[in-house]
């Protein structure tokens, strides 16, 4: 009895260790959903010209691909586990701020899946970015598509409130102390926090201005009346741009938060060095959306700022990339270590992701490779890869500190092999698809593609393997109960529970307690 009572609080429960972990289950689950229909769009890739999924479906299925990966995994993931679970940590209190809203945030994200999946059954197949008319009632009949909206109203007001919730206990943990000195992760989960509170109302009032014309006759973005479609590419683009921000800035700040802790030349120039280019990198990427829409014809002036300024974006990049570089290099951590490996890895991944972005905010280029697989290849990259390497990277570093085991170093490092051949494998080809110029999201090609898609096929396959196999390596951990004997040794790089040198908390103590108390 008492344990079904036990079972029961974790419903009811406040706890931000119990709600990262329930975001955690629901992040895993859309995880292996979302690869999933991957791996259907390419089975359905399979063949030139014979399609095993009809076309219907097979658009469903691209649309909630991008959903859920975005939704569903990623953000619960690196906002609901980790900032959950880390924020009051790195801020030395018991928990967040507002526990309360807290779980709000948490169970919105049921009735969000709950209209999600609706909307696959009643057919929803106008694409992620769901631009009108195709996504009018003209073009997407049923409520599939209204099922949709409503699923991402409520999961962007989960995600608000739980930025309210970060920024109140950052700032509320402070007690007057300089905000220099905390943990870069805190930083990182600040500046999120905040892209998040400015683009996602603008996307809550775009999806519901198209519920209105889908609904209620209104014509907010059908020509026909008046409206203007472009608008909606307009206020759609103001949150997909800076969501990619969203998904990657705690990448940076825990690449950052490792490479300054391994680093023997802890110097505060360095810190506020990178704490300022994730405040660049926020500020100027919330201002360059329009380079998603050169060909809706703006005139030259807004073309040249656009382009420009996202061109400018790669100098805080390039800061944070040569800061990362020479902390490794100063580091005392041996290379063969994994958590090396992946730090490399996501830096080699996110730089070729930032080149082929550099390319398409160039206008002209733009136009050539709009629409193509080269932009897949692109935002996959930058946003994909790049974010599923913090993942391992946050796993890798915090795992020891809270359960007290540590994980086989022959698995992880066969896990970073696995995983960097197949992210490559399956998407750089993408690029030389785009120069060639097939459109995405058609899954019929000229048959001379065959070997190379194939090859992706592959890459996407042993992907998925490896994405199995991390599963693996955290159920073996705990299995095997290897405990942590000291956090510095020939896995050197536990010695995160110092933080930073500069850290005004006992985050040994509080991990300590966590770890006693909790586990």
């Amino acid at each position: 009895m008492s344990s079904g009572l036990s079972s029961i609080g974790w419903f009811f429960s406040l706890d931000h260790k119990r709600i990262a972990f329930i975001y955690g289950l629901l992040g895993v689950w859309g995880g292996f959903v979302g690869l999933g229909y991957s791996l259907l769009i390419r089975i359905n890739s399979f063949d030139p010209y014979f399609n095993l999924i009809p076309l219907e479906y097979y658009n469903f299925i691209i649309t909630a691909h991008g959903i859920i990966m975005i939704f569903f995994f990623l953000m619960p993931i690196l906002l609901g586990v980790f900032g959950n679970y880390l924020i009051p940590l790195l801020c030395g209190v018991s928990d967040l701020s507002l526990p309360r809203l807290n779980a709000l945030s948490l169970w919105l994200l049921i009735p969000s899946l709950s209209c999600l999946l609706l909307s696959l059954v009643f057919g929803s197949g106008c694409g992620w970015t769901f631009y009108p008319p195709l996504s009018s009632v003209e073009y997407s009949v049923g409520s599939g598509v209204d099922y949709l909206m409503f699923s991402l109203h409520l999961a962007g007001v989960s995600s608000i409130l739980s930025s309210i919730n970060f920024i109140c206990t950052f700032f509320e943990s402070l007690g007057g102390e300089t905000m220099f000195g905390c943990s870069l992760i805190l930083w990182g989960y600040v500046f999120t926090s905040i892209l998040l509170i400015i683009s996602l109302p603008v996307l809550a009032a775009a999806i519901t201005m198209l519920l209105f014309d889908r609904n209620f006759n209104s014509v907010f973005f059908n020509p026909e009346g008046g409206g203007d479609p472009v608008l909606f590419q307009h206020m759609f683009w103001f949150f997909g741009h800076p969501e990619v921000y969203v998904l990657i800035l705690p990448g940076f700040s825990i690449v950052s938060h490792i490479c300054f802790s391994l680093s023997a030349n802890r110097d505060m120039y360095g810190y506020i060095g990178l704490v300022f280019a994730m405040f660049g990198i926020v500020w100027l990427g919330s201002a360059v959306w329009c380079h998603h829409m050169f060909l809706v014809g703006m005139d030259l002036k807004s073309v040249v700022f656009f382009s420009t300024v996202t061109m400018v974006i790669g100098i805080p990049t390039g800061i944070k990339v040569f800061s990362w570089l020479y902390m490794l290099l100063n580091s005392e951590i041996n290379m063969s270590e994994p958590i090396i490996w992946w730090i490399l890895g996501f830096i080699s991944l996110f730089t070729l992701g930032g080149l082929t972005g550099i390319l398409l905010s160039t206008s002209v280029l733009d136009s050539t490779f709009h629409d193509t697989w080269f932009v897949v290849a692109h935002f996959h990259y930058v946003m994909s890869l790049g974010s599923y390497s913090s993942i391992v990277l946050y796993v890798i570093w915090w795992w020891p500190i809270i359960t007290g085991y540590s994980f086989d170093k022959f698995l992880l490092q066969s896990h970073c092999i696995l995983s960097q051949l197949g992210f490559n494998m399956c998407f750089f080809p993408m690029h030389y698809f785009g120069l060639c110029g097939l459109p995405r999201r058609v899954c019929v090609y000229d048959p001379s593609f065959y070997g190379i898609n194939l090859i992706v096929s592959i890459g996407s396959l042993i992907s998925i393997v490896s994405g199995v196999m991390l599963s693996y390596i955290i159920w073996d951990s705990l299995v095997s109960r290897n405990l942590v004997i000291g956090f510095v040794g020939t896995s050197c790089y536990y010695i995160t529970l110092m933080s930073n040198p500069v850290s005004h908390h006992n985050l040994y103590h509080n991990s300590i307690l966590l770890v006693k108390n909790e586990l």
